[in-house]
């Protein structure tokens, strides 16, 4: 790391005002702030001396989601030798999933990370550290076989309109990442959806050979339940791609067609005990939206006229994108509430209006995208009203004395 700094200190006039790479000065710095911590101190008013700066906390979070892109490249894999009916070793199946989702993340954090570099040039500010994790988690929300390009217009339209629009990282109102997903479910409704864009079948890589086998539906554990008639109430059972029946431990694990990052109830809490070890993300939050998931599970499986209403709501937390959700998009600090009581009354009515959606919306069998950007754009007023609250109280005891 020495040489790397020495290598640094060197060519860093260059890119300083005056220097003939003056104009990439915002580049350098990005790329340098990455790799260590900055120099530059606070020289007056409030300031806290500490080296955890946001690109510190995004690596955190990038961290966090290790083990669901891993997980993530695996079940690609297994999920199309399943299909295929064929039975490799561990290595192949992880292999073909590394191939199928690398691009994925390649074109995300390129078109991302390209505008975002582009917008900092241009106002002559310091890049931007927020699509750091917005990059990785697009990949993960999205289904394996969507087209690269739908993913570049995709994150292309979040970036802009999302957040730069609103004056970058800190200042965006929805999660980004949750709008590229929004902009792909509308606009490519075909691409998001269905029984067949969750497992991927070709041979793309030139190794895999063989065929779909008979009776081979992709379609999510969720997408089944969504369309399973009422005489099946009380007897419903999620099947896999082969029409094999799948256990809870099955969906826990993940080993079931979904988006990329999603079908891990386990790699997604391996992350939330990081995010909650490191003290990214508030616990407050998370424990709210499964409390508030399971709530209202709780309330429909009392109604139960249709199969939706009558699973448990461990089903629902364990499958689709609920999980996911809670640990690594309700937490979003930049679009979540702040206030300490704010955030249990926001996560709650996430977990609340993603089983609100799923149930009684049939055109949204996932509705945790929906829930998380509704709340989002009611966090500000939560707020506003928990901080009002607390000055009202205050108040009144100041008079009492």
């Amino acid at each position: 790391m020495k040489a790397l700094r020495k290598y640094l200190d060197k060519i860093k006039p260059n890119f300083e005002e005056g220097g003939k790479l003056a104009m990439f000065r915002s580049v350098f710095e990005g790329f340098e702030t990455f790799l260590f911590v900055s120099s530059e101190t606070s020289k007056s008013g409030v300031h806290i001396h500490d080296s955890i700066d946001a690109k510190r906390t995004m690596t955190a979070v990038i961290i966090a989601l290790i083990p669901a892109v891993l997980f993530g490249m695996y079940n690609t894999g297994y999920q199309h030798y399943l299909s295929i009916g064929i039975t490799p070793g561990i290595w192949s199946t992880f292999l073909y999933g590394l191939l199928a989702v690398l691009p994925i993340i390649i074109v995300s954090y390129v078109v991302g990370l390209g505008i975002e570099f582009t917008v900092a040039q241009w106002k002559h500010e310091e890049i931007q550290e927020g699509f750091l994790v917005s990059g990785i988690l697009i990949p993960l929300i999205v289904p394996v076989d969507t087209p690269l390009w739908m993913i570049a217009v995709a994150t292309a339209f979040a970036v802009i309109f999302a957040k730069e629009i609103f004056g970058g990282t800190g200042y965006n109102i929805f999660n980004v990442a949750l709008v590229t997903r929004a902009f792909l479910f509308f606009a490519y409704p075909a691409s998001m959806s269905g029984d067949k864009v969750f497992v991927r079948t070709d041979s793309t890589f030139g190794f895999g050979g063989g065929t779909v086998v008979d009776g081979f539906s992709g379609a999510t554990p969720l997408g089944q339940i969504n369309i399973a008639p009422a005489e099946q109430i009380g007897s419903f059972q999620p099947v896999d791609v082969l029409g094999n029946p799948l256990s809870l431990w099955d969906m826990f694990i993940g080993l079931i067609p979904g988006s990329i990052g999603e079908t891990s109830t386990l790699a997604i809490l391996i992350g939330a005990v990081i995010l909650l070890f490191t003290g990214v993300a508030s616990w407050k939050t998370m424990l709210s939206v499964f409390v508030g998931g399971a709530f209202m599970a709780c309330i429909f499986n009392l109604i139960g006229t249709t199969v939706y209403m009558t699973i448990s709501p461990l089903e629902n937390i364990i499958l689709g994108g609920f999980a996911f959700g809670a640990v690594f998009m309700a937490t979003d600090p930049v679009t979540s509430c702040r206030t300490e009581t704010g955030k249990y009354i926001f996560g709650f009515l996430v977990g609340v209006m993603a089983i609100l959606i799923r149930v009684l919306n049939p055109g949204f069998p996932e509705g945790m995208m929906l829930a998380i950007l509704l709340l989002n754009t009611f966090a500000p007023l939560i707020d506003y009203y928990v901080v009002e609250s607390n000055i009202s109280k205050r108040l009144k005891r100041a008079i009492n004395k």
